[in-house]
């Protein structure tokens, strides 16, 4: 029963927006704003064949591959910085200062340095989608429990020990708040990239429908847009939850204390 509740609550907003939209729209004539039907009919002509292999595999592939690597590096700097006071102390300016500059004014400088290919994208989204991964690293790794730091040094666990057992589990749940920030960061990101000097991918290709005044077709790729987010929100949950089923246990544990 809890389950079909949630179902609907899941549901419910979308279907209401769509009948209010098509209620609005029906009979209309506005070439800016396309019928639900007409857009559902334009959705399946436009990405339901060779393009969906020429233009949105392409852009995924370049998406994934930012996220991985954004990933990995802000959790290892962030581990390292987090786990040394001098460390932190030396670097916490810096940080804050790149962390403070938009990624898309780095698009043009990464162009003349990499140039015009897929590393520059990849570039381009890692630059963006680290920061909330390392700084919720960093301040996971400071928000161990001093406690169990004790605990560890007294029974001589350190090294490698240390940190799968003690401070990766401790950090995980900031470290997956940030990665989950790093989601809707690394899309926007991937779009951007593929409007500067690009031939193909999802940003290149709704900005051609936008300068062709394909005005359907434009509305398309923002609805896949909507659609790549909403696919690696509800994976991502997944997977949070499959990795923190500990910590969403004890949480439960302490409600129903």
């Amino acid at each position: 029963m809890s389950a079909l509740k949630s179902f609907a609550y899941l549901i419910g907003l979308p279907l209401i927006l769509v009948t209010l939209w098509w209620a609005a729209t029906v009979g209309g004539t506005s070439f800016f704003v396309p019928t639900p039907g007409q857009l559902i009919e334009t959705f399946v002509e436009t990405w339901i064949g060779p393009r969906f292999w020429e233009d949105v595999l392409p852009s995924l592939g370049r998406l994934f591959t930012g996220l991985f690597w954004a990933i990995v590096l802000g959790v290892v700097i962030g581990v390292a910085i987090g786990s040394f006071r001098a460390i932190r102390q030396i670097l916490e300016p810096l940080l804050e200062f790149f962390r403070a500059i938009p990624p898309p004014v780095l698009v043009p400088l990464l162009m003349l340095i990499i140039g015009v290919n897929d590393q520059m994208k990849v570039v381009v989204i890692i630059s963006g989608a680290i920061w909330p991964i390392l700084l919720n690293t960093v301040e996971g790794v400071r928000a161990t429990d001093e406690v169990m730091r004790e605990t560890s040094r007294s029974y001589q666990i350190g090294g490698r020990f240390r940190l799968r057992y003690l401070v990766l589990p401790a950090a995980a749940p900031q470290i997956l708040t940030g990665v989950r920030q790093s989601l809707s960061i690394g899309l926007i990101l991937m779009v951007i990239s593929e409007m500067f000097a690009s031939s193909s991918g999802l940003g290149f290709t709704i900005v051609q429908f936008q300068r062709s005044f394909a005005v359907p077709e434009m509305w398309s790729g923002i609805l896949l847009l909507g659609l790549i987010g909403l696919g690696l929100s509800a994976v991502f949950r997944l997977i949070e939850r499959r990795i923190l089923r500990w910590y969403h246990g004890l949480r439960e544990v302490q409600r129903e204390s």
